[in-house]
């Protein structure tokens, strides 16, 4: 597409801010907290990852779109972003698994993206202020009539934005990583499942299930809402708690549900929002960050034993200074030392800030998913 025959968009941020660009994907105005990932692949994931309800996505890669887009790569119904902002976009997509163009996909969904702008520029702007609102319109081309709408919306900070993410009603996952992507020995595949998981959805990501069923796992995967009692009537040899959008400290129920379920004293493992649900729930506090973890190459580990290289896409993180003496610190961020992962001294129970089933590392982290099955294997010997 020519830029004479492109229609003109208009990014601006809550500050004044102003960027002008073109439209790709729907028009319309969208407004969200604008942050930056800086992936060089899996932009599909990151569209349709449910983390990301809430935000617009500046990609730090310069041109996004070469290798269209595909259904086996949704990590989850639908695209979860209020936007997309890019530098350059490639209309015709040339890979063999492509069955759409980027554009023409988040036209389809009603997702506006504007591009053509200096995103370089706009990534220090954010890792300068920090996370910021802001709106893309392809309506509104006057920025003083466009922020003031952005004024308006609220702060990401204290928002739940759970209850959007979640799944409406219970359903079963029994579908495991597909054969050709499969890379452990250690999976079991398609043979029966051996361990019952009742996986609590925040936003869960469609191969963080496959992971699970991978290594012999029968997922139940339950709204947000989901009672205690509701859930241990499945009698699960274990409890995942997911990834998802938001503040956490602010999905209270969740919270109030994970203290209740701790004292089942079943495994219990928890990814992203997970973690920092579990951590809230042991009594530790959360904190915003400034402009968040979002990309495929976050060093997580702890100095003196074995760095793993992590997908991690989270704007809070738990505060260690309030963590309780019987939780132990497992992983660092290793760019600024951030809790990364955390255990309970003496119950079977455990989380990780960043993504194990993603495979940036490529591999690092799946380790976490075999930890789960020998917990849950290890108390069925127990009883």
């Amino acid at each position: 597409m020519s830029l004479t025959s492109a229609q003109p968009a208009l990014l601006v941020l809550a500050d004044g801010t102003t960027y002008t660009g073109w439209s790709f994907g729907a028009p319309g105005t969208v407004i969200g907290e604008v942050v930056f990932n800086t992936g060089m692949t899996g932009y599909q994931e990151v569209l349709t990852d449910p983390s990301y309800c809430g935000q617009i996505v500046t990609f730090t890669y310069p041109e996004l779109g070469n290798t269209g887009v595909n259904p086996e790569d949704e990590e989850s119904i639908h695209p979860q972003v209020r936007g997309a902002i890019a530098r350059n976009i490639c209309h015709r997509p040339s890979n063999w698994r492509s069955t759409q163009s980027l554009p023409d996909y988040l036209k389809q969904h009603h997702i506006p993206g504007i591009y053509g702008i200096d995103t370089r520029a706009l990534t220090r702007k954010i890792r300068t202020v920090g996370a910021i609102n802001g709106a893309i319109s392809t309506e509104i081309l006057d920025p003083g009539e466009l922020r003031t709408l952005v004024e308006q919306a609220p702060s990401m900070a204290g928002l739940n934005l759970v209850k959007e993410v979640t799944t409406k009603k219970t359903y079963e996952w029994l579908e495991p990583t597909d054969s050709a992507w499969e890379f452990n020995n250690s999976a079991t595949g398609d043979q029966e499942p051996r361990y019952t998981v009742v996986a609590l959805d925040f936003g869960v990501k469609r191969n963080i299930l496959r992971r699970l069923a991978s290594y012999g796992c029968r997922v139940i995967v339950v709204p947000a809402s989901t009672s205690p009692e509701e859930i241990l009537k499945y009698n699960p040899d274990g409890i995942f708690l997911s990834n998802g959008p938001g503040d956490p400290a602010a999905v209270t129920e969740g919270i109030a549900t994970t203290k209740e379920l701790v004292k089942a004293e079943k495994p219990v493992f928890g990814i992203c929002m997970g973690h920092q649900i579990l951590g809230l729930s042991l009594g530790a506090e959360t904190f915003k960050l400034k402009f968040g973890h979002r990309g495929l190459n976050q060093p997580a580990g702890l100095a003196q034993q074995q760095v793993e290289i992590t997908s991690q896409n989270h704007g809070f993180a738990i505060d260690p200074d309030t963590l309780a003496s019987d939780v132990q610190i497992t992983h660092l961020n290793l760019n600024d030392r951030t809790v990364a992962g955390l255990k309970h001294k003496t119950l079977p129970l455990f989380s990780v800030q960043y993504h194990p089933e993603a495979s940036p590392g490529p591999h690092d982290a799946d380790y976490l998913f075999e930890r789960f099955v020998q917990a849950m294997r290890q108390q069925q010997e127990q009883n």
